[in-house]
């Protein structure tokens, strides 16, 4: 039959037909219904920014979302699959300053046309739960939440060492640094004093670390970038005296077993002793300056020159009471434990090229077992300790060129912990354990130090020098202070007429924002004019979309039970420490204020791989970006859905192909073909079908099912499923019936393909199911189950081994015994001659898999 003989296939016609149905219908709402006793199943995408439009890396995200989110409705799940906007933010701020326009203005407009855009890819979200993070409606209740955390000391206001981008005009969080670059711009990062609003997350940091062993649905490697961030390592706290004062100078230390060995202290170029002497000092002044540029990055610090001054002060050691002299160093950070190191030379290779450059002393206390430490020359570099290192390693894996290569520092990473104390007085010959515990004691007894686990996480920095953002609900008083704002008048809201000009934030300027009366004294105050990180707005939707009109409070019970933790939730990679991490963080903060349940928002985790073009990252600058909207108007939504899915798995890049996308849509084609051909076919008990014939039909259509289902089930591999329902459609186009049985058997085929692309080509299959002349709509019918009595086969290939290398394929009945596999290997002519001349010694079956025979000469 010809195309236009059954109807031609018209994407732009039908997609907007079976849209109308939908909305009509609500089939894509979450039912809120306490009598539904369907099981809940919450499928979440990482909602967008904004930007007007969309592009591929949206298009893959979404379409995986809906995918699953559209297969678990037809397992019979009531599910929430919403949509939003993270619509807070620098982008739409520096986007309104190069249009002259409010970003409240921009930001509306791009909701309105990318709505529309996920519509047209006929995404399954439930619209009526939208939310947008500009809404006053939404920010209440994190402004109501920040004056809980505030009241408790969970929130906080301190002058510290800030990284600060230029460009962006705004602080940004540890977490916001990347390779020493901004997140955003990658303009490098400087530092700055600035008082500043923080959380502190660091009293969850344990938490955090130990429940990522709960999340077995979470990829290890995103598990692992959070470990590592938080950075949990054990040690002691130190306090050394500075000398002629009554401060102290305390650092964090995992090697307390190396402290007699202290040559020099090294401070940040923002530590307050450093900032305390350079009030006197110019040239130390200007260092401060200089270091203040230094990049963040930790390959940059790894390789720059490493530059200090003396201080002019001298620390005293808590043990021997020896001076030790205090310099301020670039290497020393002051967004990393106090801002301040014990430098110990002989035992780390920066500090001895920092210590050999200024002529700082510098004293071994530390080697290994058993060594002729006499042998160790200038304490750092090892000569003739080949024997010595092969006697007391042997198992180590270094040849001996290798070995005469190492120096001291090479070695002290081989062994570890495995040296004993020297130069260290009544701790030498003890171990690393023994000298620890000994020295962390001495220090208790004299109250200078203490066994103590620490963290590389640092408290959550949330405040931004931005306008476009949720206000920060406090008032500045200069009699009463900070004062926090009556829940009773919340929301903050931000003025949305204001146009920002990339200067300082236009709230500054804005009386009627700024201009208040304090809440406590009446008298003068002002608002407070930065604005929230806009993470605090991402780190808790999932929770609101559950009740997005909830008014009595900021999550409504009954919908937290009902749909929390989010069953699958589905983004970038690049979020694995940003995002993610603060978003288990207020999820812990909700729990502990008793608004939601469990210890976790995130049950699962799908990270999905990015869409590349000509091997690099899509991208406006490099000219190879794909327009969503040209592949629609051309080939449709499902077209364009089934390639994002079918080109490569979840997890893994993708790369765009102009043929793969022509692919899917000849695809989607002949699939209309064939159903118009099973529409048209005429019962025909003529010429009666093989029963044979019919059955192996039937037995491909359900093992499709199977590996369908298994496909959903284990991982998502929607590329293996979409393969799957191919290689039926050829089976299916294969197959001409000639009785009523093999025409029953071709449309229950044809039935069950069009029911297993729904999750991935929605219209088309609603379309095509229509076209068949079946009830109910595609999208609403349950899922095919296959039927295991017809995945049984009497008769099967059964691959035969000659000493394991593949000599030929026999049949078989299913099940069968050893010696019946034998006999018919014997009987096939391309085995028998690997079995001439030669003894069986062993036979290996794997019954419906493989044959292997062992042979040897006779």
């Amino acid at each position: 039959m010809t195309e236009s003989e059954q109807g031609r296939y018209e994407p732009e016609k039908i997609e907007t037909k079976w849209q109308q149905i939908w909305a009509r219908e609500g089939v894509d709402k979450a039912s809120s219904d306490p009598g539904d006793t369907r099981p809940s199943y919450y499928c979440l995408v990482m909602f967008p920014y904004p930007s007007g439009n969309l592009h591929m890396g949206h298009v893959r995200n979404y379409c995986l979302g809906d995918a699953v989110a559209r297969y678990k409705r037809m397992r019979g799940f009531n599910v929430l699959h919403p949509m939003g906007w993270d619509a807070f933010g620098m982008p739409a701020e520096n986007a309104a300053i190069e249009r002259g326009i409010p970003p409240a203005k921009w930001t509306r407009s791009n909701i309105d046309h990318m709505r529309g855009q996920l519509k047209r890819l006929g995404l399954s979200y439930d619209w009526p739960r939208e939310l947008a993070t500009c809404d006053p409606e939404y920010y209440r209740w994190e402004q109501w939440l920040f004056l809980q955390l505030l009241e408790k000391g969970l929130a906080y206001r301190d002058e510290a060492e800030v990284n600060w981008c230029e460009p962006c005009n705004t602080v940004l969080a540890n977490e916001q640094v990347v390779d020493g670059v901004c997140w955003r711009c990658d303009t490098p990062v400087t530092r700055k004093q600035l008082a500043q609003w923080f959380i502190r997350i660091t009293e969850y940091a344990q938490e955090l670390l130990d429940d990522l062993d709960e999340l077995p649905g979470w990829p290890e490697r995103v598990r692992d970038m959070q470990k590592n961030w938080i950075g949990r390592s054990t040690g002691a706290e130190v306090s050394f005296g500075i000398e002629g004062a009554g401060d102290t100078l305390d650092i964090f230390t995992t090697r307390p077993d190396t402290l007699m060995g202290v040559t020099y202290m090294a401070v940040a170029a923002g530590h307050p002793l450093a900032r305390k002497a350079a009030a006197s000092n110019p040239e130390l002044a200007s260092f401060l300056d200089e270091c203040a540029q230094v990049s963040t990055k930790e390959a940059d610090l790894a390789t720059m020159e490493k530059k200090g001054m003396p201080l002019g002060i001298n620390a005293v050691h808590p043990i021997t009471g020896e001076t030790i002299p205090v310099w301020v160093a670039n290497f020393v950070l002051m967004g990393y434990g106090t801002g301040a190191v014990m430098n110990v030379p002989a035992h780390d290779e920066r500090d001895f090229h920092f210590a050999k450059k200024y002529g700082i002393p510098v004293k071994a206390v530390i080697a290994p077992k058993h060594w002729d430490v006499s042998k160790v020359t200038s304490a750092f570099h090892s000569e003739g300790v080949v024997n010595e290192a092969e006697r007391e390693f042997p198992s180590l894996e270094y040849d001996g060129d290798e070995i005469e290569t190492l120096n001291w520092f090479d070695w002290l990473d081989i062994f570890e912990m495995h040296g004993i104390c020297i130069n260290s007085g009544k701790y030498d010959g003890l171990n690393f354990e023994q000298s620890t515990d000994a020295i962390i004691a001495d220090l208790e007894e004299k109250g200078l130090g203490r066994k103590r686990v620490q963290y590389r996480l640092r408290d959550w920095l949330v405040s931004r020098q931005r306008y476009w953002g949720t206000p920060i609900p406090v008032i500045h008083c200069d009699g009463c202070g900070i004062v926090p704002v009556a829940e009773a008048d919340l929301p903050v809201r931000l003025p949305e007429d204001l146009t920002p000009t990339g200067g300082t934030s236009p709230l500054h300027d804005c009386a009627a924002f700024v201009e208040v009366a304090c809440p406590e004294c009446g008298g003068h105050a002002r608002r407070e004019t930065d604005t929230f990180d806009t993470f605090m707005e991402s780190s808790w939707y999932m929770e609101r979309y559950t009740c997005p009109d909830f008014e009595a409070g900021m999550l409504e019970p009954g919908a937290v039970q009902r749909w929390l933790p989010v069953d699958q939730y589905i983004g970038g990679i690049e979020h694995a420490v940003l995002h993610l991490l603060y978003a288990r963080f207020f999820h812990k903060l909700l729990r502990d204020e008793g608004l939601s349940i469990g210890d976790e928002p995130f049950a699962n985790l799908l990270t999905q791989g990015m869409v590349l073009k000509d091997g690099s990252k899509m991208s406006k600058s490099k000219g190879n970006t794909v327009d969503p909207a040209a592949i629609i108007e051309q080939y449709g939504a499902d077209t364009a859905r089934l390639f994002i899915l079918f080109a490569a798995p979840p997890e893994k890049d993708l790369e765009w192909s102009d043929a793969g996308v022509k692919g899917g849509y000849g695809f989607l084609k002949r699939v209309w073909r064939l159903i118009g051909e099973v529409v048209a076919s005429v019962d025909d008990a003529t010429v009666g079908d093989d029963e044979a014939r019919v059955r192996e039909l039937r037995r491909s259509t359900h093992a499709t099912i199977k590996r369908v289902s298994d496909a959903f089930e284990r991982g998502f591999s929607f590329n293996v499923a979409i393969a799957a329902l191919m290689e039926l459609s050829n089976t299916l186009q294969d197959f001409t019936p000639q009785s009523l049985a093999g025409r029953d058997a071709l449309r229950e085929g044809a039935e069950m393909l069009v029911t297993m692309l729904t999750p991935f080509a929605p219209h088309f299959a609603c379309e095509c199911r229509e076209r068949m002349g079946l009830d109910g709509v595609a999208v609403a019918v349950p899922w095919p189950e296959s039927d295991a009595a017809l995945l049984e086969r009497d008769e099967i290939d059964l691959v035969v081994q000659i000493n394991g290398k593949k000599r030929g394929q026999v049949k078989v009945p299913a099940g069968c015994d050893e010696g019946t596999a034998m006999a018919a290997a014997r009987a096939e002519p391309g085995v028998t001659r690997w079995l001439e001349g030669q003894a069986v010694v062993k036979i290996i079956l794997v019954p419906n898999r493989l044959l292997n025979v062992v042979v040897r000469p006779q």
